[in-house]
């Protein structure tokens, strides 16, 4: 028998999952059990998603960045840390 949530209890951070690739890989790892932290830098689109993969039962954290911009990354990192508690996965998108 395999695990239906076979990455239950892991944290993956998805950089551009406002659309396209990001969008369909942060939904795949929440269907996975993954908790999701959503970057992008089209804040509405990350949250509408979030909102989504909450109401099919899985977690998600939008939060705006702009990667180009290591400050913004740092605010990125230590948020997702301080909301998760960890970062298993990087999906460098």
């Amino acid at each position: 028998m395999t695990d239906s949530k076979p990455f239950s209890g892991r944290t993956a951070l998805v950089t551009g999952a406002s659309r396209g690739i990001g969008a369909a890989t942060a939904r795949h790892l929440a269907n996975l059990g993954t908790t999701v932290v959503l970057a992008a830098r089209t804040t509405d689109q990350i949250e509408t998603l979030a909102r989504e993969i909450e109401a099919g039962g899985g977690t998600a954290l939008a939060i705006g960045c702009d990667v180009s911009r290591s400050q913004e990354v740092r605010v990125l990192i230590d948020t997702a840390l301080a909301r998760t508690g960890r970062l298993d996965l990087l999906v460098n998108n």
